[in-house]
């Protein structure tokens, strides 16, 4: 049976890499390409007694659940694919309101987030995530870039320079 043969409030269950079940609407669910295919190439049947929970293992129970809630947000519009994402300029990246309120989290749950929509192949939150970070890296230097994320400089001062002098072309003039 195709996804799209199956009422969209069917519920299909989730579990995340710890054991924690999730139940979730297939029209939710259907914004991520990987789990939409793979229900579809295994016949999903949200009516047998026989359908066992999808297993996410590679998304803790915190992120699956804040995927989830994303996914049931853009449930009846999901977000429009960007297409001035690069004329050359430089300039904030936009992220809708809702999505920005969402994904104002600490680093560590943007990043799972990231990983997650990467992994179950979820365009729009990708690029929603994706966004944010790059409106956050928006304007530092490198050396506040490192601050920000705890990255270490294991570069000597002259092996620096020679990568600037590379680099240079890419440069704010």
């Amino acid at each position: 049976m195709a996804t799209g043969d199956i009422d969209p409030d069917a519920i299909i269950q989730l579990v995340s890499n710890e054991g924690k079940i999730f139940d979730v609407e297939i029209g939710a669910i259907q914004l991520s390409t990987t789990l939409k295919d793979m229900l579809e190439a295994c016949g999903f049947d949200p009516d047998s007694p026989d359908e066992a929970p999808v297993p996410i293992p590679n998304v803790n129970s915190a992120i699956l659940q804040k995927v989830i809630e994303w996914c049931r947000h853009h449930r009846d519009s999901p977000p429009e694919e960007d297409e001035d994402a690069n004329d050359g300029r430089q300039k904030p990246a936009h992220v809708d309101k809702w999505d920005q309120e969402f994904l104002t989290v600490n680093q560590g749950t943007l990043l799972g987030l990231m990983l997650a929509a990467n992994y179950l192949d979820i365009r729009g939150l990708m690029t929603a995530t994706t966004k944010t970070v790059a409106n956050m890296l928006r304007g530092l230097s490198v050396e506040e870039i490192r601050d920000k994320f705890g990255i270490v400089n294991d570069f000597t001062a002259e092996e620096e320079e020679e990568i600037r002098k590379q680099n240079d072309w890419c440069e704010d003039t």
